[in-house]
């Protein structure tokens, strides 16, 4: 009878390895054998912005043959990619930024050669629709509208499709068209990262709480200020002139323009605050903690750490105990004057974005979405991200079912 059964399936897998309609995997769960869609009409290939080496704008090259996403892994879903946002991490990453450090997320046991992780799809917004889920996936379905902030280490969003884990995505806010949200998750995972996980701010215990953000104009600065307003904080921000009323209206309670000359002496005038955000590092971790209570608890938290950087300089190893004598240092020297130096760091979190939706959905927070290119003008959009001083985000359509309104 055995036989007759192991007949039976090896003919049934070889009908559904043959089929046109089903592509197929096999995933093990201890002693069984466990099959998995990974396309049902079977595509190969895609559409998508790639580069095949690092550099300048000269690298980005468009193809119809990228290789289309599979699902590997049960708990993976495919999305069609409907816009997609560009950040910072997406010109350096075109230019080699951080490449040690992601190569080896991608390949920790060093299996496969230098270069492999060309062509590589950059971009790490996305708002799409889920085309397909793997086996293990409980809490999406096919045709629901997701947003996400996609891992440097992965295939990003500049591409037709896309494939993720059903943890690093989550159900769109209903408000928001596909070009706005896609100007939001990435910004908002680095924010919640840093505010919640690193500063240990939450909803419940950030009333009244002064708060400065170094940098308010940009992506994180902008998304930092709606959320903490949410949560009743007071929030004080750093930026140019022509940006103030901008950042006012989204709730900024002070502004300090940084044009008008050194910022640290009218800072200084202000009561001290409970947590700083530093997204512009260099000399303002000098005169920064300075700034924050001491003795209270108070949390300095920079988003520019020379992690990835050193990484690419010194190789990992060396990299990584560099990167590691640097924190402990800083954070010692700070932490006997009664504050607390920590770094922040982006992490992909699809329940953090559930939580932001909600917010979203509840008028807390709006999209801020600076200029939105066409799939064709993807050099156009690295060209404005590269100028700096953006006011928002820069977003992508990928698909022409959502328009520019």
């Amino acid at each position: 009878m055995s036989y007759v059964r192991h007949l039976m399936y090896s003919r049934w897998l070889f009908h559904c390895s043959t089929s046109p309609s089903v592509n197929t995997s096999v995933c093990w769960h201890g002693r069984q054998k466990r099959l998995f869609s990974t396309t049902k009409r079977r595509m190969t290939i895609m559409p998508a912005w790639v580069i095949d080496k690092y550099g300048g704008n000269d690298v980005l090259r468009f193809t119809k043959n990228a290789s289309f996403p599979v699902i590997t892994y049960p708990n993976e879903v495919i999305i069609k990619v409907n816009a997609a946002g560009l950040n910072p991490i997406d010109v350096g990453m075109r230019g080699g930024y951080g490449a040690s450090s992601l190569s080896m997320k991608r390949d920790p046991l060093n299996l496969n050669q230098n270069g492999m992780e060309f062509p590589l799809i950059l971009g790490r917004d996305m708002s799409g629709v889920i085309m397909e889920c793997g086996l293990d996936v409980k809490y999406f379905t096919e045709k629901d509208e997701v947003w996400a902030a996609i891992p440097p280490w992965k295939q990003g969003s500049l591409a037709e499709f896309v494939v993720l884990s059903a943890n690093e995505i989550s159900r769109k806010p209903k408000l928001l068209s596909h070009r706005e949200a896609a100007a939001i998750p990435y910004v908002a995972a680095t924010s919640w990262s840093a505010l919640v996980n690193t500063g240990g701010l939450s909803k419940d215990n950030c009333a009244k709480k002064r708060i400065l953000i170094l940098g308010g104009s940009g992506g994180v600065g902008t998304f930092a200020i709606q959320m903490l307003k949410a949560w009743g904080a007071h929030v004080t921000v750093t930026c140019s002139q022509n940006a103030e009323r901008f950042v006012r209206e989204l709730g900024a309670d002070h502004v300090v323009d940084y044009t008008s000359g050194p910022v640290e002496k009218p800072l200084s005038e202000l009561e001290k605050f409970d947590l700083i955000l530093d997204n512009v590092g260099g000399e303002t971790e000098r005169w920064a903690l300075t700034l924050l209570k001491p003795w209270s608890g108070a949390k300095y938290v920079t988003l520019v750490t020379p992690f990835l950087q050193n990484t690419d300089l010194l190789g990992i190893a060396d990299g990584m105990m560099q990167t590691a004598a640097t924190v402990a240092t800083k954070a010692l020297k700070h932490l006997v004057k009664g504050v607390h130096y920590r770094w922040g760091f982006f992490a992909p979190s699809g329940p953090a974005l559930d939580e932001i939706s909600e917010m979203v959905d509840a008028g807390q927070i709006r999209a801020v979405v600076e200029e939105t290119f066409s799939f064709s003008q993807v050099p156009h959009a690295f060209e404005k991200m590269e100028k700096g001083h953006a006011r928002g985000k820069t977003v992508v359509l990928i698909s022409e079912e959502d328009d520019y309104s």
